[in-house]
């Protein structure tokens, strides 16, 4: 009799695997037939020729690999606002079918934690695919700038001038992190359209500092002249430790010790820094997306993440890849959001809300 059972239970056992299987199958098989013919887009919210745009067409080209079904991927540049732009449309107006996907700013959430009226996206209910390299940034200043050193920066009688492309910007928002935690004194000028035009305004004089990512710096022009020329000095760097590129360069962390930085401002720069964590270019769908599709498109980021090809291509490229999870990237934005009343006033604050 108890073999009996047991033989009963195996046979069980094997119609519920040979279910499930079938119904796993029927699934993969129904994503097959939706990307089969069809085009995914990527809407990028930087110009051409920047590193959003080169890991979107990276990407893009790998995901397309690992997709069930093959589909297109095509890349879309959509600028404005720092990216918000982008980050609206792929949010609020693209179709919830997978077919779009958008490439941003990482810090755009701080612009709906403190409630500016021109967010029209909830950084909760983002489908999130997948993101590369968490984001170490870099703040710099020309060599000839005569205040090219923080004990300088903290006296500054004429602010020097750093450039960026919108307010929600890490661009924007790390100068006023340096002023509230290390007693900075920097002027911002908003409005350009992109890197490539900040770069262009450091060349002409026009302003003098700015920050950017450690793969922007190590990863493309005009840097790679400049640092060849001396021509800009790394003051701060924001990771936990310092990079092996920039041994000289303090970390943010250290220099909070030397000027005894207060709690308070410690807590607000932690805050700030998480928008490192989303990795330098993340990958979304907008809300509603069926959870089949998202599934396809995560696992297809992951393996294009971590194709040798794509790491060899990326390299060549001067693009350090480290894979970021979508499933992650859900956790980290619940996390980010859940920030207590004085944190977010304390944000209004520094980011003129």
């Amino acid at each position: 009799m108890a073999r009996q059972r047991l033989r009963a239970g195996a046979v069980i056992g094997i119609i519920y695997s040979a279910l499930a299987f079938s119904f796993g199958s029927e699934i993969l098989f129904a994503q097959s037939l939706f990307f089969e013919g069809k085009t995914v887009r990527i809407v990028v919210g930087y110009p051409a020729g920047t590193t959003h745009d080169t890991w979107a067409r990276l990407a893009g080209q790998y995901m397309k690999r690992y997709v069930a079904g093959n589909p297109d991927f095509i890349i879309q540049s959509m600028t404005g606002a720092g990216s918000m732009v982008a980050a609206n449309y792929v949010y609020g107006v693209a179709k919830p079918d997978g077919l779009t996907l958008g490439t941003f700013n990482a810090a755009l959430y701080f612009e709906q934690l403190i409630g500016r009226k021109e967010v029209q996206f909830d950084w909760l209910r983002m489908s999130w695919i997948g993101s590369s390299t968490p984001a170490t940034r870099l703040f710099y200043i020309r060599a000839d700038s005569p205040y090219a050193t923080i004990d300088g920066l903290r006296r500054a009688s004429d602010p020097p001038k750093c450039g960026t492309t919108g307010r929600g910007t890490t661009g924007y928002i790390l100068p006023k992190l340096f002023e509230e935690s290390l007693g900075l004194k920097l002027a911002i000028v908003t409005g350009y359209p992109g890197g490539g035009e900040v770069d262009l305004a450091i060349e002409k004089g026009e302003i003098q500092c700015n920050s950017t990512s450690l793969s922007v710096y190590f990863g493309r022009e005009p840097f790679d002249s400049w640092r060849k020329k001396n021509f800009v000095r790394v003051l701060i760097q924001t990771g936990p430790s310092r990079d092996r590129r920039l041994p000289d360069v303090p970390t943010i962390y250290e220099l909070m010790d030397q000027y005894k930085t207060p709690e308070a401002s410690r807590r607000l720069t932690t805050v700030f820094l998480d928008a490192g964590r989303f990795g330098s270019w993340p990958i979304v769908a907008p809300p509603g997306v069926p959870a089949e599709r998202v599934k396809v498109l995560r696992d297809a980021f992951v393996k294009a993440a971590s194709d040798p090809a794509l790491i060899a291509e990326a390299n060549k490229k001067q693009l350090e890849v480290e894979p970021i999870r979508g499933d992650d990237l859900t956790v980290l934005a619940k996390e980010v959001m859940a920030q207590p009343p004085e944190v977010v006033a304390r944000l209004k604050e520094l980011l003129g809300q």
